[in-house]
């Protein structure tokens, strides 16, 4: 048995049993391991972006890391853009990078780099085998760090003759870290804020918090105590739809931040952070909460806060009569024109019974959460490290990780771009993902912060920056050309019906939105 056998092996036994893989020539000894040890589903992705990327949806849904095989590097730093993300959103990731020999490192050859310096900045744990011997124990190690709470980006570096030199055999991975329950102390204080001061008490809440039952503890909370309930801007994954409580979160424009948040004297924070805004704008605050608010920490990404939700419920006496009825938006087949508004009432007919939506729509899709609030149950993932070319590897992994759900992705044609190699890997694993890409042929996101900045009026040349067009991108051709079924829709009732086929068909499926 050699090193990459090993480490293969380690792996498969403690639980990371698939691998989003792009390899190269270094790593061509855990690929043959492949073929000998069982267990391990391996997805191949045509950019280190899509690898990454996928393996962050594969744990935002399944809740157990996957390990990605990349080519020294230049491969990891190709993947580092969604490894940010990931990191962001607590995403446990194993990374397998292979590395030169340890005798040719010396040489300087074209692709020799400091594999370690390019991971630590979105790695939590790091480390470079020594020899063969090391590699399983090694492997173990990294798994212990992704499955931590909160859970890590472990890094494993494998330089060649470790993984073709022999090794012992596999490594036993140690008892899973479980979260830290939470601080009784800190339940304690928030029921003290809410009991005094209620209606002026923002609980803001992201992460384990937003799942269907920490959202029905919340309701509780809110309907006994009056206090208002928020998610962050973005959120890992929130748990939304009919017979949900439906929450708002802090809007991403400074302008209609500010005012939602003005009046509270309170914030409880559920693993959120305290809300800031997502870029310095001239004279415009950074901070958006009011002066003078006061912040109360509940509970932090490695604590259970769905249990210090409870306990909290149970020290306000909070009862499920306590929570009060919403009003959700009727919703109805649009027709006509392309607006964003009748887009999101498409969106939220066409969300089938436990989907998952990946959603990267920036801009068009501002507007798409009170209608999608009474679509059927589903769970909403977002980018949380606001790198983008987030969602179609996300969207991948996802599917991956419940191949029993349908996916549906929502992402700007600038954004697609950038790891559109995911269809091809939706197309050969046979995923239900539908993407959905609004193809305005402008980064209007940047035309927006162009105003926001102070930049000025833009001339051609900076338009020219902002612009996706001359020539047009052709979704529909770009999407066969990687085996998935596409067709393109400009009014409210072709894009029913596309969504309707796409939903109801296996497979990956692409609609081009032209507005």
């Amino acid at each position: 048995m050699n090193g990459a056998e090993s480490l293969v092996r380690t792996l498969v036994a403690g639980g990371v049993d698939v691998c989003f893989t792009n390899p190269g020539t270094s790593e061509m000894h855990f690929v043959a391991a492949l073929d000998r040890v069982e267990g391990m589903r391996c997805v191949l992705g045509l950019f280190e972006g899509v690898v990454t990327g996928a393996a962050d949806g594969y744990y935002r849904m399944k809740g157990t890391p996957a390990s990605t095989l990349l080519h020294l590097g230049p491969g990891l730093a190709n993947g580092l853009a969604n490894l940010h993300n990931a990191k962001k959103a607590n995403s446990g990731i194993v990374n397998i990078v292979g590395q030169h020999a340890t005798y040719h490192i010396g040489y300087n050859a074209p692709l020799t780099s400091d594999i370690e310096g390019l991971a630590r900045p979105m790695s939590s744990w790091v480390r470079t085998s020594p020899d063969a011997k090391s590699v399983a124990a090694d492997g173990a190690a990294a798994i212990a760090a992704a499955k931590s709470s909160p859970a890590q980006i472990a890094t494993l570096i494998l330089p060649a003759d470790t993984a073709w030199n022999e090794a012992d055999g596999i490594a036993q991975v140690p008892d899973d870290n479980q979260r830290a329950s939470y601080s009784a102390q800190a339940v304690d204080h928030a029921a003290k804020v809410l009991r005094n001061g209620g209606a002026s008490t923002l609980l803001l809440m992201t992460g384990s918090a937003l799942t269907e039952h920490g959202l029905a503890l919340a309701a509780q909370i809110a309907g006994k105590t009056g206090c208002k309930v928020m998610g962050q801007t973005y959120n890992p994954r929130m748990a939304r739809g009919k017979g949900r409580f439906s929450i708002d979160r802090i809007p991403y424009v400074i302008e209609q931040a500010l005012p939602i948040l003005k009046d509270f004297k309170n914030i409880v924070l559920v693993e959120a952070n305290d809300p800031v805004a997502f870029f310095a704008y001239p004279n415009k605050p950074s901070m958006l909460k009011p002066q003078g608010c006061e912040v109360h920490r509940m509970t932090t990404g490695a604590e259970n806060s769905v249990a210090a939700l409870e306990a909290l419920a149970g020290a306000l006496h909070a009862q499920p009569s306590d929570r009060k009825p919403q009003k959700m938006v009727e919703l109805a087949k649009p027709t006509g024109a392309l607006t964003h508004a009748s887009i999101a009432q498409a969106i939220a007919m066409a969300i089938p019974e436990n989907a998952i939506v990946v959603d990267e729509s920036v801009t068009t899709g501002r507007g798409f959460f009170p209608p999608t609030a009474a679509a059927a149950p589903h769970d909403w993932l977002q980018n949380m490290g606001g790198s983008i070319g987030f969602s179609t590897p996300v969207a991948t992994g996802a599917a991956v990780a419940c191949p029993d759900r349908k996916v549906i992705c929502m992402v700007g044609d600038g954004s697609a771009m950038y790891t559109l190699q995911s269809l091809w890997t939706q197309a050969r694993e046979g995923l239900n993902v539908v993407t959905i890409v609004f193809a305005n042929k402008i980064y209007q996101i940047l035309r927006g912060e162009f105003d926001g900045v102070g930049a000025g009026e833009p001339g051609q040349r900076a338009l020219d920056m902002l612009k996706i067009d001359r020539p047009d991108l052709d979704f529909v051709a770009l999407a066969k050309g990687m085996g998935v079924p596409a067709r393109a829709v400009a009014n409210a009732d072709d894009f029913n019906k596309a969504l309707a086929e796409a939903v109801a068909e296996p497979g990956p499926r692409l609609i081009e939105v032209q507005m």
